[in-house]
Order: C-alpha cells, then structure tokens, then sequence
C-alpha cells in the first residue's frame, strides 16, 4: 500500500464495512484497523484468507482461533509463527503449516518436533528443517530418506547411527553406473 492508501485506511480503523473492503483487497490493511476490529473473526478471517501475514495484526484471542490459523497457514505457512503456543501443539494446523513452508517445524512443539507425519511433510519441502526434528526422527529412516532426497545437506543433521545405512549411502554416493 502507498502512504496515501494507507491514510485513508486509517480514517476508516473503526468503520467495519470499509475495513472489510480494505482487507478483502490487502490483508495486511488489518494493521491499520482498531483493536475491537483486529478482534472480529469475520474480518481477520477475510485478511488472513487475502494475506496469511495479517495474522501479524490479528488480537491475541484470533491467534489463538484454530480456524483462522488454519486459513492463514494455507495462504502462508510461516505464519505459524504468530500462533499461540497452544496452536503450535495443534497438529491439524502445524501438518497444513508444514506442508506449505517446512520452515515451520522451528516453531512447532517438541511434542509436534516428534510426529513423524508433521516432520515428513516440513523435510519433504525444507530439508535441512531436519535440524529441529527430535532426535528419534533425525534416526528414522525414512524422515532421512525424505529430507536427503529433497536436498543432500540435510545429510548434515541425520542421526550419526544411521548415516552409514546402504540407502542413505546410495543417495548421497550413488553408485557408479555400469558400462
């Protein structure tokens, strides 16, 4: 938005009907809206679908709503870093978080950091997320399999026991071809 958009936004910071205007075209219009307007679930719900990133602006009470964060992670699965704790133990919304941003799993909680379902979706589009995966999971074979495969440099964070498997081996040092 340009200054001039966003001082006219401004005026408008009580006004309901125009702030769902607002929203509706820039989510990231709710960072403008009064605070009984950040708390209205229809108009965070509009913004986050607009934008996942006007969680940013969402009340405390809306971060903490499992049907806004579920909208606003599958806009933005970074987002997941607005949540409020009890969220970022919610494995519906940290699975869909994961699955569009891997990044996520940083935010997660080590309860989630060991759910396999939840750490094979973050590796499979962030590999090197395999950092913060309970070490159980960095020792699970098919987490391993899933994070190298997506990239090499995961190698880094597997389970030193397993590093020598053949398969994990075979990915990282593929045989040689036979003429």
């Amino acid at each position: 938005m340009e200054e001039s958009e966003i001082e006219e936004v401004k005026q408008f910071a009580s006004d309901r009907e125009k702030m769902l205007e607002y929203v509706k075209k820039d989510g990231l219009a709710l960072e403008w809206a009064s605070d009984e307007l950040k708390n209205d679930k229809e108009l965070v719900m509009e913004a986050v679908k607009c934008d996942g990133g006007a969680l940013e602006f969402a009340s405390d009470e809306l971060k903490n709503d499992k049907d806004i964060l579920l909208a606003a992670v599958e806009v933005k699965g970074w987002v997941l870093c607005y949540a409020s704790e009890e969220l970022q133990d919610d494995k519906d919304v940290v699975l869909k978080a994961a699955e569009r941003d891997g990044q996520v799993l940083y935010y997660a909680s080590q309860k989630l950091r060991d759910d396999k379902d939840v750490v094979l979706a973050a590796v499979s589009n962030k590999a090197i997320i395999l950092k913060y995966a309970s070490h159980r999971l960095r020792a699970d074979k098919d987490v391993a399999i899933a994070a190298i495969k997506q990239n090499k440099k995961a190698f880094e964070y597997v389970a030193d026991e397993i590093k020598n498997d053949e398969d994990i081996q075979n990915i990282i040092n593929p045989p040689a071809e036979e003429a």
